[in-house]
């Protein structure tokens, strides 16, 4: 079998459709991971122009390291994504139940996704950006054909939770509230399913060999699904699995190793193949057992991610915490604090500076090797729901609550 295409027909129980043979285009690889994190809805993202401010808050209204901002939402901007083939294009979903495709070098819209009724929350391009994917909150998902700029598909599922284009083939998954994965073929919409446990499917990942997918669920178990056998090959459960609904996966380029976070505080680290559990991280174990009680409920893991030239992986907190681990040794190396809570945290590919967005509105870059802040960007005045880097990590786009999407032009000083 060719390494770039999968095959998921063979079982007289899988529908035809899921022999993706007939895929034209399958690119070495994925510029980069599209993860999903869920929000509550963000409050106070209108500025009070009217009203008095303090120095300080006025300063930071007035500091805008963008580039460009982009601002055709009327609500709170969810979700951003960058197409992988050029990096050229972003889509945005928002709470005014629209998404655009936009150009980031000028802001210029391309298109926009309309027919949604509710806050669209997954925007997403496939492998080969030909195809751009929208849902939102209450499950209705549209494929949208760049070329063409018109709708070529849709179907509606219970209330979303996220959603993934397959790393090398049409093929979109989607993880609901009543806990069932769905898989379609696009256009040809077969569909199959993978029937949960009755409680959220809250976070979902595609392993790189394009075979099997993990899904964590609200009740704290993980569970890796064979794409074309339909059953689940490992389940991580009890003293194993989380003691909290999971927020957060991440999958090793190799897709030998998978991260979890999860409210419990904890993240796990888990090997594909025989679904064990590998290593347990918590910062509260690295503190004093004085403050662990108080933030063991409350300090959710927000996102996770290893790092593709070093051995190390990364936690964020929602108290503000990105942790640094040692994979080899699975200490803790560096505890960077953060203003406000970490929403997501994003590896460059080629080097060891890992990017964060905050519910304080910033976007910082930080050396994992040493822990220290390399260089930090505002311009939101509202907190950070979302952001992705280009795969040369010299851009950054965010998605705020302040109903804004900016494109950061990110400068260190060894480039």
């Amino acid at each position: 079998m060719d390494e770039n295409t999968l095959d998921l027909h063979g079982d007289e129980e899988i529908v035809e459709v899921i022999d993706l043979n007939e895929t034209e285009q399958t690119p070495d690889d994925l510029a980069g991971e599209f993860e999903d994190v869920d929000f509550d809805e963000a409050e106070g993202g209108e500025e009070d122009n009217n009203g008095w401010e303090t120095e300080d808050e006025a300063m930071e209204a007035e500091q805008d390291d963008s580039e460009l901002t982009f601002s055709k939402h009327t609500g709170s901007v969810f979700c951003v994504s960058l197409d992988p083939a050029t990096n050229s294009l972003a889509v945005t979903g928002g709470e005014d139940d629209k998404a655009y495709v936009w150009k980031v070098n000028d802001g210029e819209v391309v298109f926009e996704c309309t027919g949604h009724k509710d806050s669209v929350t997954c925007a997403l391009f496939s492998h080969d950006s030909t195809l751009v994917a929208t849902g939102d909150m209450s499950g209705l998902i549209k494929v949208w054909k760049l070329e063409t700029k018109e709708e070529i598909w849709s179907f509606e599922v219970g209330d979303l939770e996220w959603m993934e284009w397959h790393p090398c083939a049409p093929v979109l998954l989607a993880g609901t509230a009543d806990g069932s994965v769905w898989m379609w073929k696009i256009p040809a919409g077969d569909c199959k399913t993978f029937q949960g446990p009755g409680c959220q499917a809250t976070c979902g990942k595609i392993l790189s060999d394009g075979k099997r997918a993990v899904v964590g669920y609200e009740d704290g178990i993980v569970r890796i699904w064979d794409l074309k056998q339909g059953s689940a090959t490992h389940v991580i459960k009890g003293q194993d699995g989380h003691q909290g609904a999971l927020t957060c996966i991440a999958c090793s380029k190799d897709g030998s190793l998978v991260l979890t976070g999860s409210v419990d505080s904890k993240t796990k680290l888990i090997n594909t193949a025989n679904g064990k559990v590998v290593g347990t991280f918590s910062i509260e174990d690295a503190r004093a057992k004085g403050s662990a009680d108080e933030g063991a409920e409350s300090n959710s893991v927000e996102s996770v991610g290893f790092c593709n030239v070093l051995p190390l992986i990364a936690a964020a907190y929602l108290d503000g915490t990105l942790a640094i681990y040692d994979l080899s040794t699975q200490n803790l190396r560096h505890m960077c604090q953060h203003e406000a809570g970490i929403v997501h945290l994003q590896w460059e590919d080629g080097s060891s500076m890992v990017s964060t967005c905050s519910l304080d509105g910033a976007v910082r870059v930080w050396d994992a090797r040493t822990g220290t802040l390399v260089s930090e960007y505002r311009g939101h005045t509202a907190e950070i729901l979302d952001f992705t880097l280009n795969r040369e990590a010299s851009l950054a786009v965010t998605a705020s609550g302040d109903h804004q999407a900016k494109v950061f032009c990110l400068q260190r000083p060894d480039r």
